[in-house]
């Protein structure tokens, strides 16, 4: 029953089997990594041609077999190319995902969606959020389909892909005769029998992005630690029911986490990637002070502007990062996904970003390679 499992949750579900520095070992020897690995956060372009298919088959003119085939073949270009360019953690290119949070709401019990309920985000970029009217659950698995068959395509790790509960429910219109946050339970439950789903299939690295953490801070700070007790809570939640050898990736994108930093370290993720490129690697500083013992992915380039950076620029801002946090702890990647951005943008970005972390791996000495089991 959703209600009772989600009302007064077991501790022991909001812990991980061990602590991170026994977790890494048991990721490094399975995962094999080189120092400072690559990856991307997730979403790869959205052609016109991929929201015009998307369009199309919302309208009925195609079927849902030639849909499937169209997403399939977009999916596997996707992962081929980040295997030509050398990217050490791949993604498959989220295609057949519309919005971060409709997608799963589309799937979950509990969510409402409107034809016509647009809500402006930033700039031209609207969206349209779900409405949650009742209890939350996952009938069936939602991602397990793609991440296996992108899988199939490559011998390197494919990363899982999640919106996490904070995220779902702040990108939500929320019912309101019952705690928010006991709604959060019910959807980071869902998520954490998704999360289990992907392990079970063979999911080595499972990444559930939380962007929506900081915008459901209470506009008084006196209420600031009980939503984050709550909302870190629930994110353990979806997160903590796996093997040691199964790494938790989460991603963030803002810019201030100095006030944050102590609930960032609770939510207790293997790896963290966050949006670092346009304040010169200056918000690492809040991770170091704090002695932030995981590996982080600090975003090396500005994905909202169409600027191509050099590999130099990449690089320099790495040579910051060492200067900050252990090399060891080092991941390569943008700052978010790249969805709404275009192949010729993101071809060459790519390209320099994995030339940069192959000039640091000769420059710089790691304590310990990433392959150290």
């Amino acid at each position: 029953d959703v209600r009772a499992r989600a009302s007064d949750p077991d501790p022991a579900l909001l812990r991980r089997g061990s602590e991170f520095a026994e977790r890494q070992r048991a990721q490094r020897e399975r995962l094999k990594l080189p120092a400072f690995p690559t990856t991307t956060i997730g979403s790869f372009p959205q052609t016109e041609q991929v929201r015009k298919a998307r369009a199309d088959h919302t309208a009925g003119r195609i079927d849902d077999a030639a849909y499937e085939q169209f997403l399939r073949e977009e999916t596997a270009r996707t992962v081929a190319w980040q295997e030509k360019v050398g990217l050490d953690a791949l993604v498959h290119g989220e295609f057949e995902r519309n919005d971060m949070v409709q997608y799963f709401g589309e799937q979950l019990d509990g969510f409402a969606f409107t034809r016509h309920g647009w809500v402006q985000s930033y700039g031209s970029r609207c969206v349209r959020p779900p409405i949650i009217y009742g209890d939350v659950a996952r009938p069936a698995p939602m991602t397990v389909e793609w991440w296996r068959y992108a899988q199939s395509l490559t011998a390197k790790p494919m990363k899982g892909m999640l919106t996490g509960p904070v995220t779902i429910l702040n990108w939500s219109f929320v019912r309101n005769d019952q705690p928010r946050q006991r709604t959060c339970r019910q959807i980071a439950f869902a998520i954490r029998d998704e999360v289990l789903d992907l392990e079970a299939a063979g999911a080595p690295m499972i990444q559930i992005d939380e962007a929506a953490l900081r915008e459901g801070l209470p506009l008084r700070r006196s209420e600031w630690d009980a939503y984050l007790e709550w909302a870190v809570a629930c994110f353990r939640i979806a997160a903590s029911g796996v093997a040691d050898t199964t790494q938790i990736h989460t991603h963030m994108c803002y810019s201030e986490f100095n006030d944050i930093i102590a609930a960032i370290g609770a939510m207790d993720a293997d790896v963290i990637s966050i949006e670092t490129a346009r304040s010169k690697m200056e918000l690492l500083e809040a991770f170091r002070s704090h002695g932030y013992p995981a590996e982080i992915g600090p975003g090396v380039y500005d994905i909202h502007s169409p600027r191509v950076p050099a590999v130099e620029d990449m690089t320099e801002l790495l040579e910051l990062a060492t200067k900050r946090l252990s090399p060891d702890q080092l991941w390569v990647n943008p700052d978010c996904g790249l969805k709404t951005r275009k192949w010729p943008e993101v071809e060459p970005a790519i390209v320099a970003m994995v030339e940069a972390a192959r000039r640091l791996r000769e420059t710089v000495k790691t304590p310990a390679p990433s392959n150290a089991g």
